[in-house]
């Protein structure tokens, strides 16, 4: 879907998730253990880390989302739930909804699993771009402010900013270790986004994330 035609949809309030096009949905995904030993140093992906509008349709292997998703903001010290991103107070309160082409999901680093929210494919809800469409997987960042009763309200949106921001850095560099290509973007139908995700009032969606394999490189 074009651009254009999804402000146009939005602007009318029509720009709603395209259908599902596999007939099976699975409930519930169970990852792989993260592969912790792999990429490359700090420095290099540092100097490697970068924006990427252009992306190929293709799949990531359910070993290179389980990596991605771990390095996000997965469980890095089980005895304590320490988390691979800092929240203010360990509120801990961003969550990471995956739209893949075969539905809506959510991240529980726990269980190091994802879990259905929602039968469509809202890749095309995911932002205004073109490419959210054709990448084969987009990410959503949202904060529940139920989580953060120990936060002034007032403060509420300015730490969960900061959380988010250190979660997209995380990907960012995993994908510029792993030869992956990713872009963090602001631009969306936030009620559109909000209604496909199913969130509640005291849920906010901050900035969503494209990752994928670059046109040239698969």
């Amino acid at each position: 879907m074009s651009t254009l035609t999804k402000v146009a949809l939005s602007f009318i309030g029509q720009l709603k998730p395209d259908r599902v096009k596999t007939r099976s949905i699975a409930e519930s995904v169970a990852l792989p253990r993260p592969d912790k030993r792999g990429g490359v140093a700090l420095m290099q992906a540092l100097a490697r880390r970068r924006s990427s509008r252009e992306f190929s349709a293709t799949a990531l292997p359910q070993q290179i989302l389980s990596n991605l998703l771990w390095a996000a903001f997965g469980i890095n010290r089980p005895e304590s739930n320490g988390r691979t991103a800092p929240s203010a107070r360990d509120a801990q309160e961003i969550d990471i909804y995956v739209a893949l082409p075969g539905g809506v999901y959510i991240y529980d680093p726990f269980a190091h699993s994802l879990s259905l929210v929602a039968a469509v494919d809202a890749r095309n809800v995911t932002g205004y771009q073109d490419f959210v469409d054709e990448a084969p997987l987009d990410l959503v960042y949202v904060a529940d402010h139920a989580h953060m009763g120990a936060v002034p309200s007032a403060e509420c949106r300015a730490h969960s900013a900061v959380t988010a921001g250190a979660i997209v850095q995380n990907v960012y560099l995993y994908c510029a270790s792993a030869g992956l290509a990713t872009v963090v973007r602001g631009w969306f139908d936030r009620s559109a986004l909000s209604k496909a995700l199913r969130l509640s009032e005291h849920e906010h969606i901050i900035v969503a994330q494209t990752v994928g394999y670059t046109r040239s490189s698969r």
